[in-house]
C-alpha cells in the first residue's frame, strides 16, 4: 500500500457536482502513509458543502474494499473560508454620538431631534438614527409618520434610502411598521434590525451621526458599542433625584471597562418652568441644579439646561422642531447646546489624537 495505489483507488469516487473523479477534480489534496496508518485530506470548493460527508463515506468504503479493514484510516474534510462582506456602519461617519438616558420620560428624543436640527442649521451634514426599536418617536417629531423609505442601488449595493427633512437624514423602525402596532420582538431581532439600519442606510458620510438610544441599559446599547466606534455619548436627565440616580447608572455603563465610550457631557432637560406671560420668571418644579451637581461630581461638562416650555412640547407633536428658529428663546437654547456639543466632540478628538501620537512614540 502506497500513495500511488491509494490515488488509483480514489479515482473510483466522484463528487456528485463534479464531472471527474476526486483526484482529477483536485479535491484530494493530501495523502500520508505510515505503516497501516493512512490519512487523506479532501479540500472541498464551497464553504458549506452538504455532500461532503457522503463523499467522505464513499472514500472510506472504497479504501476499505481495496486494502481491507486492518488499516487505520483518517479522512479530514477542509472547506474554504466564507468570504464575508465587511459592512461599514453609517458609511464612515466622521463623528458618531449616542444620545442616551438612564430612564424614560426625560425628553431624550426631544433633545436628539432638536440637537440634530440645530447642528444642520450650522451647515453640517447630520444623520439621526432612531435606535429606540420598541418606542420609535422620531417619525412623529419630524412630521413624517406616513413616509415609507425605498431601497436604492448605490455603487452596486442595495441601500435603504434615508428620509431627509430640515437638513437631517433620518431612519427609524417606525417607518416600516404601523404607528399603532406594538413591536413584540426578542432581543436578537431588535439588535438585527438596528444593525440593518446602521449598515444598509444610505447615510452619505455625515459629519455628525446622532443615535437616539432607547432608555436604560439593554442589548441595543451593547450592540451599538460593539458595532461602531462611538465618538461619545450625551446623557439626558431631569433635575430630580430619581432621574439623576438613573443618569448615573447610564454614565457608569458607558464608562465600564468593557465598553469605554467617552461621556461628552450631561444635558439637563425640564430645568425650570417659565410661563409665556412671565418670561423672566423661573419655577424649579423638579428641583434646582441637580444636573449641574451630578456633572461636577462626575467631572463631565454640563452641556445645556433646557427649560419646560409649552412650545417645545407642541413642536414635537406637530413635527416642527423649535430648533429651526434660533432667534426664539427655545430655539436659542438648542443652538447653544449644539455649539457646546461640537466643542466637546473637538476636545474628545484632540485627546484621542494625542493618545495615538504617544503610543507611536
Amino acid at each position: 500500500m502506497n500513495k500511488e495505489k491509494i490515488l488509483e483507488a480514489l479515482k473510483k469516487v466522484r463528487h456528485p457536482e463534479e464531472k471527474t473523479n476526486l483526484v482529477a477534480s483536485g479535491i484530494v489534496t493530501g495523502i500520508s502513509v505510515e505503516g497501516k496508518k493512512v490519512k487523506i485530506i479532501l479540500q472541498f470548493k464551497k464553504p458549506v458543502d452538504p455532500l461532503a460527508n457522503s463523499v467522505k463515506r464513499a472514500c472510506i468504503q472504497t479504501i476499505t474494499e481495496a486494502f481491507g479493514n486492518e488499516i487505520e484510516l483518517e479522512i479530514e474534510n477542509i472547506f474554504p473560508q466564507r468570504k464575508i462582506e465587511k459592512k461599514i456602519p453609517f458609511q464612515g461617519a466622521k463623528n458618531i454620538v449616542a444620545v442616551a438616558s438612564g430612564k424614560g420620560g426625560v425628553g431624550k428624543s426631544t433633545i436628539a431631534v432638536n440637537l440634530a436640527v440645530a447642528l444642520a442649521n450650522k451647515g453640517l451634514k447630520v444623520g439621526l438614527l432612531d435606535a429606540d426599536i420598541f418606542g420609535p418617536s422620531i417619525p412623529k417629531m419630524f412630521g413624517i409618520e406616513n413616509v415609507k423609505p425605498s431601497v436604492e442601488n448605490v455603487d452596486g449595493h442595495k441601500l435603504i434610502s434615508t428620509v431627509e427633512k430640515f437638513g437631517v437624514k433620518l431612519l427609524s423602525i417606525g417607518f416600516f411598521v404601523s404607528h399603532e402596532q406594538a413591536l413584540i420582538w426578542r432581543g436578537p431581532m431588535a439588535t438585527n434590525a438596528l444593525k440593518q439600519l446602521m449598515e444598509q442606510g444610505n447615510w452619505g458620510k455625515p459629519d455628525v451621526m446622532l443615535i437616539d438610544m432607547p432608555p436604560g441599559t439593554s442589548d441595543i446599547h451593547l450592540t451599538l458599542v460593539q458595532s461602531v466606534a462611538v465618538t461619545g455619548v450625551i446623557i439626558v436627565t431631569t433635575p430630580q433625584e430619581v432621574a439623576l440616580a438613573d443618569a448615573l447608572k447610564g454614565i457608569n455603563m458607558f464608562r465600564n471597562s468593557q465598553i469605554k465610550v467617552p461621556v461628552l457631557g450631561l444635558v439637563e432637560n425640564m430645568s425650570w418652568f417659565t410661563p409665556a406671560e412671565l418670561p423672566e420668571n423661573k419655577y424649579f418644579i423638579f428641583g434646582d441644579g441637580g444636573g449641574g451637581r451630578l456633572a461636577n461630581e462626575l467631572n463631565v461638562p454640563l452641556l445645556g439646561q433646557i427649560p419646560i416650555v409649552q412650545s417645545i412640547c407642541e413642536s414635537g407633536d406637530k413635527g416642527i422642531p423649535v430648533a429651526l428658529n434660533a432667534q426664539r428663546a427655545d430655539g436659542k437654547a438648542f443652538a447653544e447646546l449644539a455649539k457646546k456639543v461640537l466643542m466637546a466632540i473637538e476636545e474628545r478628538n484632540k485627546f484621542e489624537a494625542t493618545k495615538k501620537v504617544e503610543i507611536i512614540k
